[in-house]
């Protein structure tokens, strides 16, 4: 008996895993928007949804290609990503007030668990009526949760798109915000095996399973595990997506190959359910569909079904409950769906004119895939030489600016908040795998693409091209435009799709070179390509890891927020007056505490006798309501002794925060806290 069918069996059960996984994500949140936008996201429908999705998946995976692995590699890979999972839980960090993507994001899924839809609608009556709120005395606004509707039937939307409130959100039914933050290192434990399953496909097993220790290793993707972010998420759909349509491209063009494209596109698209700029991915595959459509493969239409329906579907949900967050990104949104819509054109223009017997001259084929090659190196090239003859600025009055320019003032550089420092992109990733990876990345990437067209050129798609262009692609967008505020670790979450690239592309190199040094007769070909692999990457990584390699950050927030809860009876209204106050507890204290909360706007803090008469109109409405009005400071007592009342400490902390850096990588927490006051304000 050969060993065959039970490899087979392992590589198709992992396979499974990761794509199912990642069907479940997009059932699970579609449906999680819809019920969500009517109120019905109870845990009496959202369970069964929940459930349901797992034999959803398995059907649609049943019999599907898998990724060829023995049960010894298979175990190595399950045991590094279960190990990472269990590390990354247990050092999680606390992001539980809205500093930062992950508590936002924690604060959506507490909304939606608790209140069952997505835009929540607040009663003013608790303050007397839509007076305040006419005269922008105050907001329900906060930090990422905005105000919607009118002054007399406001509503609160969170910022950002769905995934994230809706995946963690079972961990908040299960057991509470502490559960739900364990959530993100399960789910990027799959998105490992994804890198794994991917590199294993390109080369053999035991390279995937380094790729994916190696990506373990990685910083931002620790950070990123180790709080409720949206990244997760997104690449395991978009590296299952990737996963299915390598896979499929190597089948015959079958009914199964069919079911696998179709998963693929649904799971690319699906990948818009957690992040705007799935755009960029799902543009880059339709030029690679439209090239395997030429060549006459079948699975082109269910792939490309699936990526239809996914991308209108996720962004149908983003434009009805997340549109005030459309509207602020608009600016980069806009061109991206032009970008978009002339590629897709593109696209389809160039499979009507290959279909109609047009065809590139003779020359033009023969020297394209050197020339191309020599393009990605220029390319490489130019993007690592920009800090010398390029400075790349935005509007220096844009909120971001302003924040930049503080940093830049504490950290001692010259200020220009204008700056947003993405010419050193490429510096940003050899930060975590060193200068040495990097080439050997873009020599990979080079040769890659001069074998995927030439293979072309007689009529062969190989299989792991759509996947090569769409990375490197997404890759390249990625440096040239990060389109985030430049603010170390925080950034660093934009190279969670150029970090697993690199490491794969080394990975890939590495194989290569082993098989040349077995093929020369060289017994130790493997062992010493290993070392080299993990000096030129294990060493870079862990070396930026390995200062963070205790308890995550912000730890205490949770009690810090019982806390607070703790001091609010059920009937009290609470009142935010100073400027964190404002920012970061109103959507805390509306859904943790459960209590109504409002803040005074920037102009009547900044007024103390406009603040004054607020404070009384609106604990007069309160107590006309059957209710009293508690006044919450979180810069200091001050603001309340000015009042003329005697605040009540409740929390004062410290704890290690996210050391802040523009120029460098991160190497250090700083210390950061929680120190709040109350006050009852008695009614006139």
């Amino acid at each position: 008996m050969t060993d065959a069918p039970r490899r087979r069996d392992v590589g198709s059960f992992l396979t499974a895993v990761g794509l199912g996984a990642g069907v479940w994500v997009v059932v699970v949140t579609a449906s999680g928007g819809v019920l969500g936008a009517l109120g019905w996201w109870t845990p009496v429908l959202g369970w069964p949804v929940a459930l349901a999705g797992v034999p959803l998946a398995l059907w649609t995976l049943r019999r599907v290609p898998g990724v060829p692995m023995g049960s010894a590699a298979a175990t190595a890979m399950v045991a590094l990503c279960l190990g990472f999972a269990g590390y990354a839980a247990a050092t999680h960090s606390e992001h539980v007030l809205p500093r930062r993507d992950a508590a936002s994001n924690l604060q959506a899924a507490i909304s939606l668990a608790g209140t069952h839809e997505r835009v929540v609608p607040v009663d003013v009556s608790v303050i007397g009526g839509a007076g305040p709120l006419e005269r922008g005395d105050v907001t329900v606004a906060s930090a990422a949760f905005y105000e919607v509707g009118s002054a007399s039937d406001p509503a609160v939307q969170p910022q950002f798109l769905l995934a994230p409130a809706v995946v963690y959100g079972y961990g908040v039914w299960l057991g509470g915000p502490g559960f739900a933050q364990l959530l993100p290192a399960v789910v990027m434990a799959l998105a490992l095996l994804l890198v794994g399953l991917v590199t294993a496909r390109l080369t053999r097993p035991w390279w995937g399973v380094a790729a994916a220790g190696l990506t373990g290793l990685l910083f931002p993707v620790l950070n990123v595990a180790r709080g409720t972010y949206s990244e997760p998420l997104a690449l395991v759909t978009l590296l299952g997506g990737l996963l299915a349509v390598t896979l499929v491209a190597a089948e015959d063009d079958d009914g199964r190959a069919r079911r696998l494209a179709l998963v693929g596109g649904v799971l690319v698209g699906g990948t818009g359910l957690s992040r705007i700029d799935f755009l960029r991915e799902a543009m880059l595959l339709l030029p690679l569909l439209a090239v395997a459509a030429a060549l006459g493969r079948r699975w082109v239409r269910p792939a490309l079904l699936g990526l239809g329906l996914a991308t209108l579907v996720s962004m149908a949900l983003a434009w009805g409950l997340s549109y005030r967050y459309l509207g602020d990104i608009h600016a980069s949104l806009v061109p991206l769906l032009v970008i978009f819509a002339v590629v897709g054109a593109g696209s389809w223009a160039g499979l009507r004119l290959w279909r109609s017997g047009r065809r590139l001259p003779g020359a033009v084929v023969r020297r394209a895939p050197d020339v191309a090659a020599g393009l990605v190196v220029l390319v490489g090239l130019v993007l690592w030489s920009r800090p010398w003859w390029m400075t790349v600025r935005q509007d220096p009055d844009d909120p971001g600016a302003r924040y930049v320019a503080g940093m830049q003032r504490r950290q001692g550089l010259p200020v220009d908040g204008g700056r947003t420092y993405a010419e050193h992109t490429v510096d940003w990733l050899s930060w975590y795998v060193g200068w040495a990876a990097l080439v050997v990345a873009l020599v990979t990437l080079a040769l890659a693409l001069r074998t995927a067209l030439r293979s072309l050129a007689v009529g062969r798609l190989e299989p792991w091209a759509p996947a090569l262009v769409v990375a490197a692609g997404s890759t390249v967008l990625t440096l040239l435009r990060p389109g985030i505020t430049p603010d170390h670790p925080w950034a660093d979450r934009r190279l969670l799709v150029a970090l697993p690239f690199v490491v794969v592309l080394v990975c890939v190199a590495a194989a290569w070179g082993a098989r040349r040094l077995e093929a020369a007769g060289g017994r130790w070909g493997v062992p010493a390509v290993a070392a080299v692999l993990v000096a030129g990457v294990g060493v870079p990584a862990g070396l930026a890891t390995w200062p963070f390699r205790g308890v995550g950050v912000e730890r205490g927030s949770l009690a810090a927020a019982a806390d607070v809860c703790a001091v609010l009876d059920r009937d009290v209204v609470v009142l935010g007056i100073d400027s964190r106050a404002s920012t970061e507890w109103p959507q805390v204290v509306r859904g943790m505490c459960g209590s109504p909360s409002f803040v005074a706007t920037t102009s009547v803090r900044e007024d103390p006798e406009r603040l004054a008469a607020v404070v009384d109109e609106l604990a007069s409405g309160a107590a006309a309501g059957g209710g009293r009005l508690v006044l919450l400071a979180a810069d200091g007592p001050e603001a309340i002794e000015e009042l003329g009342l005697t605040p009540r400490p409740v929390v004062d902390i410290r704890f290690p925060e996210e050391e802040h850096a523009l120029d460098r990588p991160p190497r250090r927490t700083d210390l950061g806290g929680i120190r709040v006051s109350v006050a009852d304000v008695p009614a006139p």
